[in-house]
């Protein structure tokens, strides 16, 4: 059998991708997000990057029909962008009942029912937290956030509560290992007096 703390680490790497910033679903006019921006933080890259670790995941997690792209450059004094792509307005009223694939990638080799965008709206990343672009993503493209059940928060406190758990238990298993420590130490020197006599 699967060791309890093992599995209960898989079931919060669900929880983490299922809750929290980014966990949002984008309107069915968006078509695409491109990230423009460098490799490492410096020079205000910070918060793409931090968007990218953290809000991408949950993003595509919700929405596996949008095609997010990233482009990394080692260009430090670039420019950070995030750029949103959106589709044209349905041709027929049935385009705006029907479903959204459910996702970005199909099985043929060309793309059949490729639509070009629209339009293309830009957020400049540089110097803004990963929060605020989150936020200003979504009022750009108008998202709904996804709202907790009272099954995953119930869920989330328990995990909290066992982080806590295991974090004083840690504490008290430090100690303990000093505390032998310690003594080993006092033992060794009584030992070196007693030779020395």
């Amino acid at each position: 059998m699967v060791n309890l703390h093992a599995r209960m680490r898989k079931l919060k790497a669900i929880l983490d991708i299922r809750l929290g910033p980014g966990a949002v679903l984008l309107p069915h006019d968006v078509k695409r997000i491109h990230l423009d921006f460098a490799v490492k933080f410096n020079n205000g890259h910070f918060g793409a990057r931090k968007f990218w670790r953290n809000c991408l995941p949950r993003l595509k997690y919700y929405n596996p029909a949008i095609s997010m792209t990233v482009n990394r450059t080692k260009d430090q004094d670039g420019p950070a962008i995030l750029t949103v792509f959106f589709a044209p307005p349905p041709r027929h009223a049935t385009a705006i009942l029907s479903p959204a694939p459910s996702s970005s990638t199909t099985p043929n080799t060309a793309p059949s029912e490729h639509e070009p965008f629209d339009r293309m709206e830009t957020i400049d990343m540089k110097h803004i937290r990963d929060s605020e672009i989150m936020s200003l993503l979504m009022t750009l493209t108008k998202a709904t956030p996804v709202i907790a059940t009272p099954e995953e928060i119930s869920e989330l406190e328990s995990m909290r509560e066992d982080d806590e758990i295991r974090r004083q238990d840690a504490l008290i298993g430090a100690k303990h290992r000093s505390k032998i420590r310690e003594e080993k130490a006092l033992l060794d020197q009584a030992r070196g007096t007693v030779a020395a006599v």
